[in-house]
């Protein structure tokens, strides 16, 4: 069983990410991984943070001599940010602290004293305020650095052996940037072959060059007025074959996974597959995907659609078709302008605190996205074919692959 979870706060020493369950034989190089978390630092309209940091992974364990040996791959990714934050991050109690101090005191106290850059203005649109009531903490600060989108780094680093896994069964996932900032781009006709390549080539990764000018004077706009902005990206797995996921049960249903994967992204309100939310508009011949016959189409059994309305599932299941996401993020919660808030301290009303910040975060989204949805497809994959090894996993698919397409005489 395919798992990953991660560790780590925003400015603390570091981010470690554990990946549990991938086959021995994956040919994987730190270059896999940092690629990916080099693309998540790109983007206009990041803030100073990206600047400062240039992620790159260190492998602890789960790889030896260039592949994967089937053991949890453990992933370090420092922070460079650290060292300016030592002393408010530090794990160790401050001199003359408490060890047990008082409730009054909670959350980074130190002999009665607040650390430095106490958060006791809790932004609307963040955990602050609901992570600060559940944990019993004075100060947000031990909220907001686990549920910063620093953490995602981590995921990035799991999606990427994920998706060099993946690659080696001829699945590949790309993405672009679809809306933001209220400007929505077209999207091509004929989607390109490599999608990542042509939406890396733009510092929105958007494919309408159009919208992009739109997009960014958006984008300085809002920087100007000390605004946010979000947007909507799209995901775009090929080369999956028919009939991976279930329809046997709720929480075997790929279309499910993929739905609480991806809003489990820090400030995604919004997932659609296919048509999504459209689909509830139009009639039902306006929607469903006629079938067809393909001869040069094995992995899906020989079989075709005319369109792909349904965004390559049917049934929480994949059609053969290529399984096409979009992703909608909310406006960043951290404002230069700040909204109102009150003082947890004395429950006045106060403006909420304000730290660096990116304006837009949406095409770096679109990256975390990938990753996302490259480890619920592995985990789907491996659940359905097994393998300690690569090798066993694609000769397992092969046969599958086989029998499929023995289905109709290909």
């Amino acid at each position: 069983m395919l798992r990953f979870t991660t560790a780590g706060e925003s400015h603390g020493p570091a981010l470690i990410s554990i990946l549990e369950g991938a086959p021995a034989g994956i040919p994987l190089l730190a270059s896999d991984v940092d690629g990916d978390l080099a693309r998540r630092q790109h983007g206009y309209g990041r803030g100073r943070r990206m600047q400062i940091e240039k992620d790159a992974v260190r492998f602890l364990s789960g790889v030896r001599a260039g592949y994967s040996i089937g053991s949890p791959i453990a992933m370090l990714i420092p922070n460079r940010d650290w060292e300016s934050w030592r002393e408010i991050m530090d794990p160790a109690p401050d001199a003359g602290a408490e060890t047990s101090p008082p409730a009054k005191n909670r959350g980074g106290s130190g002999g009665g004293s607040q650390r430095k850059r106490a958060v006791t203005r809790p932004r609307p649109g963040h955990a602050d305020l609901a992570g600060m009531l559940k944990y019993d903490r004075e100060d947000a600060r031990d909220i907001l650095e686990r549920a910063s989108a620093r953490e995602t780094t981590a995921r990035v680093a799991a999606g990427a052996v994920c998706r060099k896994m993946l690659s080696e069964l001829c699945i590949t996932i790309g993405s672009h940037v679809v809306e933001l900032g209220g400007v929505s781009s077209a999207r091509p006709d004929d989607m390109p072959e490599q999608i990542n390549a042509a939406a890396d080539a733009s510092p929105l990764r958007t494919l309408d060059a159009d919208a992009e000018r739109e997009m960014i004077a958006r984008i300085d706009s809002a920087k100007q007025s000390g605004d946010t902005l979000g947007g909507v990206c799209e995901v775009v797995c090929s080369g999956l074959p028919v009939g991976i996921g279930s329809h046997i049960s709720w929480d075997r249903k790929l279309d499910g996974r993929i739905g609480a994967a991806m809003l489990s992204i820090p400030a995604v309100k919004g997932v659609e597959i296919g048509l999504g939310f459209e689909a509830s508009r139009r009639r039902g011949s306006a929607v469903h995907d006629e079938i067809i016959a393909a001869a040069d189409r094995p992995r899906a059994g020989h079989i075709a659609r005319r369109t792909n309305r349904a965004g390559g599932l049917e049934g929480g299941m994949t059609t053969g078709e290529p399984l096409v996401v979009r992703v909608a993020m909310k406006p960043i919660s951290t404002l230069m302008r700040p909204l109102a808030t009150v003082e947890m301290q004395t429950g006045e009303s106060a403006s909420a605190v304000a730290e660096r910040s990116d304006v837009t975060a949406v095409p770096a989204m679109g990256v975390i996205a990938e990753a996302m949805l490259a480890f619920v497809v592995a985990h789907a994959m491996l659940e359905k074919f097994g393998g300690d090894s690569l090798v066993e996993l694609q000769h397992n698919v092969n046969g599958y692959l086989s029998r499929v397409s023995a289905r109709r005489g290909g």
